[in-house]
């Protein structure tokens, strides 16, 4: 008796769940590769001088894709000695730059619709190169000071009310050390990583004073944007703001990404350079210190910017009815917190 063979009614059934399967795994794969495929956010920031180890943190931020993952594309664009940033930003020609809490104040007090977001630095950078002799600002009160025209409205007023200078026993400074060189007499102005620099290749004895570990209480390296685009876009900026932090962290443990970038916009940037101006901002400690160290790099207060504007108004920098509120909001520092 031959055996009665039943057809195969499963098969059909299986071919069509493994087909289905297939369609909506396709499906899911197709979705999870358009997701991330979203437009990012174009961005263009304006640095203040030429690509620097003090800039490094933006440029490690774009290095190691910090801005990529927050949704942002952005274009670094380098300042320099003819490059007005709060011009550019009020024209619309970048979104965000670095400014400079002076600069800020003085342009709300004349209208310009500017703020600043985050301040990279808990301390302004400027300060004073002096012979190796001198012990401290206040010894500086018999020597010869180099200055800078513009700096006769921002830092020297301070100085010179503090310890008593005069303007008499000023010079102008031209950006040439040979002065300095020259005469053990003179002091001059300085960035903690370029004039000390040059002092140390040139094998002179030399110091550094840093104003704000006196009282200078301006921010350093900050983030200022228009008012424009924080009203429509804060989540943009906030995400500028955290990545842009991330990026600074991440260059005081591991630079060689950033500085990769920065020696590609500035190929006169030197690796020595570069080291020694990394090295300078962690001695100084102007990343994490102050009310950084518990609220987060970029943090800010009222309160420092309140003794900015005190100053200002002191020196006739600044109205006393000037809105200086309006050169700042805590609301994007608040929102994050990105500890050294």
């Amino acid at each position: 008796m031959s055996a009665t063979v039943t057809p195969h009614r499963i098969a059909p059934v299986q071919a069509r769940s493994r087909l289905l399967r297939t369609l909506a795994f396709g499906l899911t794969l197709t979705l999870g590769l358009i997701a991330p495929t979203h437009a990012q956010e174009k961005l263009t920031f304006l640095t203040s001088w030429y690509a620097q180890a003090e800039h490094g943190g933006f440029y490690q931020a774009v290095a190691t894709g910090l801005y990529k993952q927050a949704g942002l594309d952005v274009t670094i664009k380098m300042g320099g000695p003819q490059v007005n940033g709060m011009q550019l930003l009020s024209a619309g020609q970048a979104d965000l730059i670095i400014g400079y809490d002076f600069q800020v104040l003085s342009g709300v007090e004349k209208g310009l619709p500017v703020v600043t977001v985050a301040a990279s630095f808990q301390k302004d950078l400027q300060g004073m190169l002096t012979h190796g002799d001198v012990k401290s600002l206040a010894d500086l009160k018999t020597r010869t000071i180099l200055v800078a025209g513009n700096n006769r409205t921002s830092w020297w007023p301070w100085l010179k009310s503090k310890y008593d200078f005069k303007d008499e026993q000023t010079r102008p400074y031209t950006f040439n050390l040979q002065p300095f060189f020259a005469d053990t007499n003179v002091a001059q102005q300085a960035y903690p990583s370029s004039e000390p620099f040059q002092a140390m290749k040139k094998g002179v004895p030399h110091k550094f004073f840093l104003f704000a570990d006196d009282g200078y209480p301006p921010y350093g390296t900050s983030i200022v944007t228009t008012q424009t685009l924080l009203k429509n876009k804060p989540d943009v900026v906030k995400r500028f703001v955290e990545a842009s932090m991330k990026g600074w962290v991440s260059y005081l443990k591991n630079p060689a990404p950033g500085n990769a970038l920065i020696k590609q916009d500035n190929p006169n940037m030197s690796d020595e350079q570069i080291a020694f101006g990394i090295q300078q901002m962690k001695a100084l400690q102007v990343l994490g210190s102050g009310d950084a160290a518990t609220q987060g790099v970029g943090t800010m207060t009222e309160a420092r910017w309140k003794a900015t504007r005190d100053y200002m108004v002191k020196e006739e920098l600044l109205k006393a009815d000037a809105p200086w509120q309006k050169a700042f909001t805590l609301d994007i520092v608040k929102q994050i917190k990105v500890l050294p």
